[in-house]
């Protein structure tokens, strides 16, 4: 899952400045029926080269890579372990391989879409509901009325994506803390008390408005996190590996969850448009190695290595975060799991932030200037309080990160790229015999078989969790 330090709100200032008014031809097109018909939609102008637009003190390649590379280590790579438990061993590393290059292929679709719709809409860049929005607005004419349909679902996804992740947050500080004190003090508190205590400093946390202060609890953070993987590591190795009790392939009615869980700790569509966004030399962001392509392979490396051998480690035991395997009451356990947990804390901020900026900029025209503050503040509080009654109703931390990765990161992640790609290549530039619509028609399939048996399933072991022993 993603932590999205280098989010910026999806409204860039040249997106909004072409959101208001329609395309140049929109004034003397021939109104028609012709489904395919692109007629109309450009200017008799040289070729406008959005990159040529961008700031030129922009981020480096090198400081777009560190921002992927930060959002992508978070509380995702800790569930890995999960989802080969749901995998095994074999088909767990095989497909962690095709769901990553899958994912790295949609963000690249979607990338590419975006840089094309920037070079007819005239902008230097777009941010992901605007280009979602472009593509329909340049496209098909019978494509055209859903332009702001397009902009407002991809809005929608990308909020609720974002305010479910911050429940999962919830419950993983929670748990950590429970764990932790319960064992430590010989209580047996509910963990639901715990979510309870931690929606106090989130309250206080997600007040935060300017992205500045926020950057102070993000160093902290990249510091604990650092730390508590470097523990984990050791627990990994300090006995020797046994790989005799693993399965190759687990029982088929847990590979859904298993597709879910790594959709969720992979994907990360939510920070790339902005990361891309933010780039003095955008070109560099595709291509061979590429950031993207740099990124994406150590990403998928890293979790690949982490969810195999953390798995082999403790197997059936194994958790929805690594570091809730550490044994109890030893401090260097007891000090990762605290450190992640005031880690992800201290991240909740950022990723409260990004949700409610897209939130507030569609309805702040509803309330008088004078009473932006206090409506800000009602705002904030009373969504982080509904999220910490859902986390609250749902405190078991498994099938929830499976449920948002299927859900939410299966559509924005995987079902929107497909289709904004078609939308902007049709009817005549989807490659000999089509294989371009073919191949998004499949991975258009297989998004909503993994949000209908991923959803599924993480909603029968929330109303049935498994017992423990």
């Amino acid at each position: 899952m993603t932590d999205n330090k280098a989010y910026t709100p999806d409204s860039e200032p040249a997106a909004e400045k072409v959101s208001s008014k329609m395309p140049p031809s929109y004034a003397n097109a021939v109104i028609g029926s012709d489904f395919n018909s692109k007629a109309n939609l450009t200017e008799e102008e040289g070729p406008y080269d959005p990159f040529d637009n961008r700031d030129p003190n922009g981020a480096t390649a090198g400081g777009a890579l560190a921002h992927l590379l930060k959002s992508s280590l978070g509380t995702g790579i800790l569930a890995m372990p999960m989802a080969f438990h749901n995998a095994g061993l074999v088909f767990g590393a095989v497909m962690t391989l095709i769901v990553g290059f899958l994912c790295t292929h949609c963000v690249h679709i979607l990338v590419k879409t975006s840089h094309n719709i920037c070079k007819d809409a005239k902008v230097p860049a777009l941010g992901y509901a605007e280009t979602a929005e472009k593509v329909f607005e340049y496209g098909p004419k019978a494509m055209r009325r859903y332009s702001n349909f397009a902009k407002q679902f991809v809005d929608i996804g990308l909020m609720a994506t974002y305010y479910a992740a911050a429940c999962v947050y919830i419950v993983f500080i929670a748990t950590s803390f429970h764990d932790v004190i319960n064992y430590d003090l010989g209580i047996k508190w509910d963990v639901r008390i715990y979510i309870a205590m931690t929606v106090i400093p989130c309250l206080l946390i997600g007040q935060i408005r300017n992205l500045k202060w926020l950057v102070p609890f993000s160093m902290m953070a990249n510091i604990f996190i650092v730390v508590t993987f470097a523990i984990t590591l050791y627990y990994m190795f300090d006995k020797p590996l046994d790989f005799s009790d693993k399965p190759l392939i687990a029982p088929a009615a847990h590979i859904p969850l298993f597709f879910a869980t790594v959709i969720f700790a992979m994907e990360g569509i939510g920070v790339v448009m902005p990361v891309e966004n933010s780039m003095k030399k955008p070109q560099q962001f595709l291509g061979c190695p590429g950031v993207l392509n740099t990124a994406m392979i150590t990403v998928v490396l890293l979790y690949g290595v982490i969810g195999f051998l953390g798995y082999v480690r403790f197997g059936d035991e194994v958790r929805g975060s690594i570091t809730l395997n550490l044994p109890d009451g030893a401090w260097l356990g007891d000090t990762a799991k605290l450190l992640m947990a005031v880690a992800i804390l201290f991240t909740y901020g950022l990723q409260f932030y990004v949700p409610n900026e897209v939130l507030w900029r569609k309805i702040n025209h509803r309330f008088a200037p004078e009473k932006h503050n206090m409506v800000q503040i009602l705002l904030r509080t009373g969504i982080i309080l509904v999220s910490g009654g859902i986390a609250a109703g749902i405190p078991n931390l498994e099938p929830f990160i499976s449920f948002v990765g299927a859900v939410f990161f299966s559509l924005l992640g995987i079902f929107v790229p497909s289709v904004v790609e078609t939308v902007y290549l049709w009817p005549d530039r989807l490659g000999c015999c089509k294989w371009k619509l073919i191949k998004n028609i499949l991975l258009g399939v297989f998004a909503i078989l993994a949000l209908i048996a991923g959803s599924a399933a993480s909603i029968d072991e929330m109303i049935n969790p498994k017992q423990e022993d």
